[in-house]
């Protein structure tokens, strides 16, 4: 599956890394953790833990998630 993001009209293909948010609390309060986004998988690190230890979810999956909502 291919995962693309739309910037204001700027077209971002990923590449085999994908691409890596750092979140935040708001108002730029304390890290929460990562979230890696690849071409198959979602990626969630809370905290200080570590791409392989973190909770792998696939896009698709991901995207039935959020449909059932």
């Amino acid at each position: 599956m291919d995962v693309k993001l739309n910037l204001d009209q700027v077209n971002i293909e990923l590449g085999n890394n994908g691409i890596f948010l750092k979140i935040y609390e708001p108002s730029g309060g304390a890290h929460v953790g990562d979230l890696r986004i690849g071409r198959a998988n979602i990626v969630w690190m809370q905290g200080r833990t570590t791409e392989k230890n973190g909770k792998k979810i696939p896009i698709k999956r991901f995207i039935e998630l959020l449909n059932s909502y």
